[in-house]
């Protein structure tokens, strides 16, 4: 029977691209960055298919308390 779980890499990457796109304010790197800090993050989750799912919500979160941050200094 094939492994029909999901491709985390091509998951991790649209959600880099789809951060980017929707905050265009926040430098690409920071983007994958703050992608790349969450996904080793939840590396010990043991359920893998909602990864990409909790791991977009949280860099969303995250890359508007930096907005926010940035915003109030």
């Amino acid at each position: 029977m094939a492994d029909k779980g999901i491709d985390e890499d091509s998951a991790f990457r649209e959600i880099v691209e789809r951060m980017t796109e929707k905050y265009p304010d926040v430098p690409a790197e920071r983007v994958s960055e703050i992608v790349g800090n969450v996904r080793s993050e939840m590396t010990t989750a043991k359920v893998r298919d909602f990864v990409p799912v909790l791991a977009e919500r949280e860099v969303k979160s995250r890359i508007k308390e930096e907005r926010k941050a940035r915003a109030q200094s």
